[in-house]
């Protein structure tokens, strides 16, 4: 089809196209919400300004979803650089504008403080965070986060070190809707571990306070239904702080914590009697194997 800015209806062979401008706003925004996020950002904003206005609507930018884009794209050494935060900080701060403080759920990797720190001030509605791998993620937004959207029920803080269990503190003090939690760390003793693609000095500063982190988790978090804590150095001292804690678990993944043991996970979560899974660590491969090689040839992002 082919409309103009004028909304004048084009020749196309010996026809007419209908003149697709003149649906109002309302029948506008229902067709285009039949569309995903993506296909309008390809194909709709760029026909005229009113369908570009349409895509703009509020309703269309209460999610703010880039993990299915990251997940069907190769990892890439150039996602860890400041380029590539820029751009994905000036996208997430565009639809937050767009969603004029509607925005519910952000799934994002490599963003920063700036972006999340704006989204903070300005969509206190927000329900859903998952930040993963965002090395320039720190408490200063996560604190701003936590004091200004306590409708929040499910955090995924996994890969990102700069992150404390200070953020913790305050995600449990002010989130009481909190019910999931994934604080998982990229692997570093198995030897049938994927490929990873990061930089050697940010997988060297990986994370060990999980203790820490569990004992405020078990205190602060007592709502907890899914928690998941994969390769971290949790002990059997601090998964007795999560059980008696967070007696309603349903769902638990400690796959890749080396320091537990098979009889300490039984001992710990033979209380929790609403757990319906664990995903337990692999005992049989030998503990003496680290891979924490420089990734390979950098592939180009997006």
């Amino acid at each position: 089809m082919e409309v103009n800015d004028d909304g004048e209806r084009l020749e196309m062979g010996s026809g007419l196209v209908p003149n697709w401008a003149e649906l109002t706003r309302e029948c506008l925004v229902d067709v285009l919400s039949r569309l995903s996020h993506e296909q309008r950002c390809i194909g709709p904003v760029l026909v005229c300004k009113t369908w570009m206005n349409a895509c703009h609507d509020p309703s269309f930018n209460t999610i703010f979803d880039l993990e299915t884009r990251f997940q069907s794209s190769p990892e890439s050494i150039n996602w860890w650089n400041p380029e590539f935060e820029e751009k994905v900080d000036s996208y997430l701060r565009s639809v937050v504008d767009r969603s004029q403080g509607g925005l519910t759920e952000i799934r994002t990797r490599h963003c920063t403080d700036l972006s999340l720190s704006y989204a903070a001030e300005r969509c206190p509605k927000l329900e859903l965070l998952w930040v993963k791998s965002c090395p320039n993620v720190t408490d200063a937004s996560m604190m701003k986060i936590a004091s200004n959207c306590s409708n929040l029920r499910e955090l995924d803080l996994s890969y990102s070190y700069g992150i404390s269990h200070e953020s913790l503190v305050m995600f449990g003090r002010n989130c009481q809707n909190l019910k999931v939690l994934k604080r998982n760390l990229y692997p570093r003793l198995d030897p049938h571990m994927p490929i990873i693609i990061a930089p050697l000095e940010y997988l060297a500063s990986y994370p060990k306070h999980a203790n820490v982190e569990a004992e405020i988790i078990g205190r602060h978090m007592p709502q907890m239904k899914h928690l998941e804590f994969r390769y971290t150095t949790l002990t059997a001292k601090g998964l007795a702080s999560v059980c008696q804690g967070c007696v309603g678990l349903e769902y638990m993944d400690l796959y890749g914590c080396i320091s537990l043991r098979r009889e300490e996970i039984t001992v710990c979560t033979s209380s929790l009697k609403s757990l319906r899974e664990i995903n337990k660590p692999n005992f049989s491969f030998p503990m003496a194997i680290l891979r924490m090689s420089r990734p390979g040839n950098p592939r180009e992002g997006w």
